[in-house]
């Protein structure tokens, strides 16, 4: 993997809105081309600070006063969250600053502001500060015939002690952002071009940065100082959370990114008004909106993506009007006016899905289906209402389940990779379909009163072969789920130990608890951790995770990622165990399967390419400083080229793909960020990574493959490791049941 340390300029937090991709009703606001600074604090932020405090400070599960000690913490996690890598403000700055640390709670208790406010709008200034530096710069050129280096990782540096040592910090920077163009080929002209254009986008989005950019970062700060997964969500955020769960939303079902000054389709979605319209294409460029038939267009041009999306995004068979640059044209091309009707549209991406793997082991092949759930999401208010078409994850992998029965398959993968969680009672629901009845997992509140949920329903949507795919992105609900059919051995884990997060977080919606009369401002949400789940066993998955019976190598992540990480998470602790019984014992044939996992993975191609990709990766990712000398870092990028070049050699033998995961098609650092690529060879280098064979995921099917095959071979056997002595249920999963959870209750 090609080493990128680029500039890591502007909080991403902040800046999510202008570089990430977005579906076309996500985000919020009024559009502007730029704020009033300095910014101010309103009213009802004041509210929310201090209406958030009083639930944070009584109702938390580890709930702690919101004092002076607090103050210190939220004061740390709030520079934190501005200035990590230390790059824009210097020690004189933060002496300024110093009082401050104790009196954070008094600006939330007090309703004043103000100080979070005037520390953010200095972020703003010396953030277009240092960008305006960085052109400065590029009119001059630089040397790089000097031996120096360049330390890009600063997480642990000190900030700059004065505006000199600021300035060469920001010198090298920018050097670095030059010599990694020339090593790609460009000439002095075209980096010239480039930087400056780059420079001065990121002083228009950080010009762009509003009040409520400024409160949303300052209540995260205190939000994840009581723990690490409690989240103040403003209004925007809110919105963009509640659509992640239930994969729906009204819009006219467009993915756009923001490039350059234009918000561009990136994605159509399949049956969504802008597909069956015929006039969206992946491309083209929005320079106007405008509401209803006949309302007036509004120029977007320069907007921030939330912006365009808000003015896109409305109720139901409501109308939009969109002013399109077509893809195909050039920028004084003619523009072209598409009406459309605003409907309900799934986000599909997000949603289950399933294949079959075919696995041929000497004259024996045999069908592994794969279901693939990135969340465990739930439309919870169509639930309520009584919808019989609700979206569910449960309902989804139930009718999946009854598709590859169909196809015939002999042992089923659930792939959880990546994926962070969802909502609690989904992963028991998901678990019900896996085992006859009995308890998934076990909830204690902040009262210490514990509570075991499980599936009472009888019958199993599957009863065959079973193995669940993990790696340390695997989070939350996805270790609810790993954990009980670990616990009930009812299938396989395997894979990389998990992410490590026990802890159960509840939506508040602070209007509903806001003051005065008419109508409510919008406080925005809580996302508060408000009790801790527990195996069944009486474990906990607490910054332990899930440990699979068949372990994967490590990528190295498990330093910097994962809930061991977190200064501010929860002990692990145990609870008694709840009243069960394992329907199987699968230490029956683990040893047999791991000795022909060993055994397998030692003679294929794909498994030693994927170790050694990991190996530079990890190599690349240890190191914290490069060289800002042309000959040396030209040294390297052809030592580079030589291992990428034999990377892709080994993939197109393996698979026909070349495998890169780096930008450009060489497999090697472009010097480009993503939005200065063109989409059309972005959407070709991700549809090619699509097509890229997946080692562990085969190596699982492979797994089940010889499980099947042990089980097949020996009936003795099988009445141990396959559920309830091998005599299957053959009653068909229960729907789980329209009525909502108590609580939107997440795992996430």
């Amino acid at each position: 993997m090609t080493l990128r340390p680029t500039f890591a300029l502007l909080l991403a937090f902040t800046l999510t809105c202008a570089h990430a991709q977005s579906a076309d009703d996500l985000g919020a606001g009024g559009g502007r081309k730029a704020s009033s600074l300095p910014l101010k604090p309103d009213a009802v932020q004041a509210d929310a600070a201090q209406l958030s405090a009083r639930f944070l400070t009584r109702f938390h599960y580890d709930a702690k006063p919101l004092d002076d000690a607090m103050s210190e913490r939220i004061y740390k996690a709030y520079f934190d969250q501005l200035d990590g890598e230390k790059v824009f403000f210097t020690q004189a700055d933060m002496a300024k600053f110093e009082p401050l640390k104790t009196k954070l709670d008094d600006a939330i208790w007090n309703k004043d502001l103000s100080a979070p406010f005037s520390v953010f709008n200095l972020y703003v200034q010396r953030a277009v500060e240092r960008m305006s530096y960085a052109r400065e710069l590029l009119k001059k050129g630089f040397d790089f015939d000097k031996d120096e280096s360049y330390d890009y990782n600063r997480k642990k540096a000190d900030w700059p002690k004065d505006q000199a040592e600021l300035d060469d910090l920001w010198r090298k920077r920018t050097k670095n952002d030059w010599l990694r163009l020339k090593l790609a080929g460009k000439n002095d002209d075209e980096i010239r071009k480039t930087l400056d254009k780059r420079y001065a986008g990121y002083i228009e989005r950080v010009r762009q940065l509003d009040g409520e950019d400024a409160f949303q970062t300052f209540m995260n700060a205190y939000a994840e100082t009581t723990d690490p997964h409690t989240d103040y969500l403003g209004p925007r955020m809110a919105e963009n959370f509640d659509i992640s769960m239930k994969l729906s939303l009204e819009g006219i079902g467009a993915v756009l990114q923001a490039r350059d000054e234009y918000t561009q389709i990136r994605e159509v979605v399949p049956a969504g008004p802008a597909a069956k319209s015929g006039k969206i294409h992946v491309g083209d460029r929005i320079v106007a909106i405008g509401q209803g038939t006949d309302g007036p267009m509004t120029d977007v041009i320069g907007w921030r993506l939330d912006d365009v999306v808000n003015k896109i995004r409305g109720k139901k068979d409501t109308t939009v009007r969109l002013e399109i640059l077509p893809a195909d044209v050039g920028l004084d091309g003619k523009h072209e006016v598409v009406t459309l009707v605003r409907k309900k549209v799934s986000i599909e991406e997000q949603a289950a899905k399933k294949k079959v793997i075919e696995i041929k082991d000497g004259d024996v092949s045999r069908k592994i289906g794969v279901i693939d759930l990135p969340t465990f999401y739930s439309d919870f208010g169509a639930r309520r209402e009584g919808d019989k078409n609700f979206k569910s994850a449960t309902r989804d992998v139930a009718k999946l389940l009854g598709e590859l029965k169909a196809d015939g398959v002999q042992g089923v993968v659930v792939d959880l990779r990546n994926n962070g969680g969802g909502s609690l009672a989904e992963a028991n629901e998901l678990t019900g379909l896996f085992i006859d009845t009995g308890p998934v997992v076990q909830v204690r509140d902040a009262r210490g009163q514990v509570e075991a949920q499980g599936d009472d329903e009888q019958g199993m949507a599957w009863s065959g072969p079973l193995a669940v795919l993990v790696n340390r992105g695997s989070a939350s609900a996805s270790e609810i789920f790993a954990a009980a059919i670990q616990d009930h051995g009812r299938g396989l884990i395997v894979g990389e130990p998990t992410f490590g997060k026990g802890t159960v977080q509840n939506l508040v919606d602070l209007d509903r608890f806001a003051q005065g009369d008419g109508e409510k401002p919008q406080l925005g949400e809580l996302k508060m951790t408000i009790a801790e789940f527990f195996r069944i066993n009486g474990g906990s998955t607490q910054l332990k995770g899930v440990t699979p019976d068949i372990q994967f190598p490590k990528n190295g992540d498990e330093k910097d990622f994962g809930e061991s990480t977190y200064d501010n998470a929860l002990p692990w602790t145990q609870i008694a165990p709840a009243d069960y019984k394992p329907v199987a014992d699968l230490k029956a044939y683990l040893p047999q399967l791991q000795e022909k996992h060993d055994a397998r993975v030692a003679k294929s191609p794909a498994w030693k390419l994927m170790l050694d990709e990991l190996a530079q990766y990890r190599k690349m990712r240890d190191m914290t400083s490069i060289s800002l000398n042309f000959a040396k870092r030209e040294a390297e990028r052809k030592q580079q080229d030589a291992l990428q070049a034999s990377f892709r050699a080994r993939h197109k033998a393996i698979d026909g793909t070349d495998g890169s995961l780096a930008s450009d098609e060489s497999g090697l650092d472009d010097g480009l960020n993503p939005n200065e690529r063109s989409l059309k060879s972005e959407l070709k280098q991700e549809k090619e990574a699509k097509k890229a064979r997946d080692p562990q995921l085969q190596e699982t099917a492979h797994i089940l493959f010889d499980a099947i095959g042990l089980i097949k071979a020996d009936p003795k056997l099988a009445a141990e490791v396959l559920p309830y002595g091998g005599k299957f249920s053959t009653t068909a999963a229960v729907t789980p049941p329209a009525e909502p959870a108590p609580h939107p209750a997440a795992a996430h």
